[in-house]
């Protein structure tokens, strides 16, 4: 197996929408792969498909080699997830969440530690629901990062973060690639795309429209150029 996650003609309807139409690409081992799209371009409904979330209408998504909704709990313990937008009880605060699901892995991370790491210490006793959206962040990627996982998906990590809370996110995710961890980033910023991307993905209306290295996908020119060029148009899910 050269990939952490292949998605093999991906089909997702809801009603007459077609949010995945045949959507292919993969994601190789021990590297970041970016994937780029318009809002509605089929990023979110791949993940979740990826993540099993989901279930596909036609076509195939392996994670790790498993199909990720008949996976079970040692399969589900190898794989990460930090979403946009859900996902954290609003009630709870990082001081009790984190080391609550720190409990649930067999070697997790240190949970001090990485607190520290992505500056929450300082807000750790503030319930969810009372954080600013970059906060809701950084707790998220902690609890993503907690079980050391074979395979992280993060949905538009950066988000809401500001330049120096993106830069420590782009160096956390630096090390957690070099320590043989595949990643798997949805992201809007051509930078972030640029800065740690090895593989690149672009999608637009439900399908893969350019996939590769950056160097690949740009051919000498601007991935903005390139980008506006296969994405003209408004995305149909």
């Amino acid at each position: 197996m050269d990939h952490a996650v292949h998605l093999d003609r991906l089909e997702r309807r809801f009603g007459p929408v077609a949010a995945c139409a045949g959507m292919t690409w993969s994601a190789p081992l021990h590297a970041v792969t970016a994937i780029l799209g318009p809002n509605g371009a089929g990023k979110t409904t791949a993940v979740d498909c990826a993540i099993g979330l989901q279930r596909p209408d036609g076509g195939s998504v392996t994670v790790l080699g498993a199909q990720p909704w008949r996976s079970g709990p040692e399969h589900r313990a190898r794989v990460g997830v930090m979403l946009q937008s859900g996902g954290l009880p609003n009630g709870a605060s990082a001081a009790v969440l984190l080391p609550h699901l720190a409990r649930l892995y067999a070697d997790p991370l240190d949970v001090p530690e990485l607190m520290a790491r992505l500056d929450i210490t300082s807000f750790a006793r503030t319930p969810v629901r009372r954080l600013s959206g970059g906060q809701r962040q950084r707790v998220g990627l902690a609890a993503a990062l907690l079980g050391r996982p074979d395979v992280l998906f993060l949905d538009e990590p950066t988000a809401g973060l500001d330049p120096h809370g993106r830069l420590e996110v782009w160096r956390l995710l630096d090390e957690v690639r070099a320590e043989g961890t595949s990643v798997v980033v949805t992201t809007h910023s051509f930078e972030e795309a640029e800065r740690l991307a090895d593989h690149l993905v672009i999608v637009h209306r439900g399908a893969t429209v350019a996939e590769g290295s950056v160097a690949e996908v740009v051919a000498g020119r601007s991935l903005h150029d390139v980008y506006f060029q296969l994405t003209a148009g408004v995305g149909a899910a």
